[in-house]
């Protein structure tokens, strides 16, 4: 079976890309959760780089769970974008109001650029060889 990690890598950077779309556009929910789906993305092709399979959608363990150490700031990072996952779609996520009323520039920035973060990580981690 071909590793399509690189495959899950550019996906991610194209999520990360929608994400900066739609923090341009005003939709911030959207851009907190396409950060989200970028850094679940690039984790995921690090974990297929080492010929491993992770699901799931926790950001935090994912790249905790990553062979060697993540930096622990950036797990602290992939934790801030988990809140993101279910509450920036849905509105039933919080107690009252709809998920953009939630959302504004403070947030998709801080998205973002922990997302970028966890990219730029990942990227390093699949341009190694397997094992290292």
């Amino acid at each position: 079976m071909p590793n399509r990690a690189l495959d899950w890598l550019r996906q991610a950077e194209r999520d990360l890309e929608q994400a900066e779309s739609s923090r341009r556009e005003g939709r911030h929910e959207w851009a907190c959760f396409a950060a989200h789906q970028a850094a679940e993305k690039a984790v995921k092709a690090v974990h297929l780089a080492e010929g491993q399979e992770a699901w799931g959608h926790v950001v935090a363990h994912l790249l905790a769970a990553v062979p060697g150490e993540a930096p622990a700031l950036l797990v602290e990072k992939a934790r801030v974008l988990d809140n993101y996952y279910v509450p920036a779609r849905y509105p039933n996520g919080h107690p009252d109001g709809a998920p953009f009323e939630h959302y504004g520039p403070l947030q998709s920035d801080t998205a973002i650029s922990h997302a970028r973060e966890i990219l730029e990580f990942a990227r390093a981690q699949v341009a190694r060889p397997a094992g290292r």
